[in-house]
């Protein structure tokens, strides 16, 4: 029992070392790093606005909007996660790079690719999520696409007090069932 519960953990820290290593901003220094990540906004957006074209209201009128891209591994009992994405403060135009990872235990197998988009409705939300990180508990989720084929997404839902969030699925192959935490934190590199 004690060993298999050995290889869980290690199996889902050689994930998130693997999704760390391997799914950040593309390009070499800092300043190519950020116009990957500010890209990746644009295109998610226009994704968002082109599936639900009310949210385009809701990102313009809220006090700040965050954009994040992240990847996952299923992995039989564990799992694993990691992205990255940008923070906006509409009143001051300024941007937060950030980071992103989870890790967790359920059944599934597969690799999901995910966008998500957080509209911050409350100063106070915004300045907490920026200045101080944020963690996801208990997120159970299932999603099935391949292709053309499937697809969700989950229309904007309160994740706390101020916060809504609407999530794209980009393309994956995954049937899970996970309960795993998410933390959020400033990247120290691009800010």
């Amino acid at each position: 029992m004690k060993n298999a519960k050995c290889l869980r953990i290690s199996a889902c820290m050689l994930a998130l070392f693997l999704l760390a290593g391997c799914f950040g901003p593309s390009g070499y220094s800092e300043s190519e790093k950020r116009k990957s990540v500010q890209a990746m906004r644009v295109e998610t957006l226009n994704k968002l606005y082109k599936i639900h074209p009310d949210a385009q209201g809701a990102v313009k009128r809220s006090v700040g909007y965050g954009v994040f891209t992240n990847v996952g591994l299923n992995l039989f009992l564990v799992s694993g996660a990691g992205g990255w994405g940008i923070v906006r403060d509409n009143r001051t135009g300024k941007d937060t790079y950030m980071n992103m990872a989870s890790a967790g235990v359920g059944i599934g197998l597969g690799v999901k690719d995910f966008r998500g988009v957080f509209v911050f409705t409350s100063r106070s939300a915004l300045e907490r999520f920026v200045n101080h990180g944020w963690s996801a508990q208990g997120q159970a989720d299932a999603a099935a696409k391949a292709g053309e084929k499937g697809g969700a997404l989950a229309g904007a839902i309160e994740v706390a007090p101020g916060m809504k969030l609407d999530q794209i699925t980009e393309n994956g192959l995954a049937i899970q069932a996970t309960i795993q935490g998410t933390k959020f934190w400033k990247d120290s590199d691009l800010n």
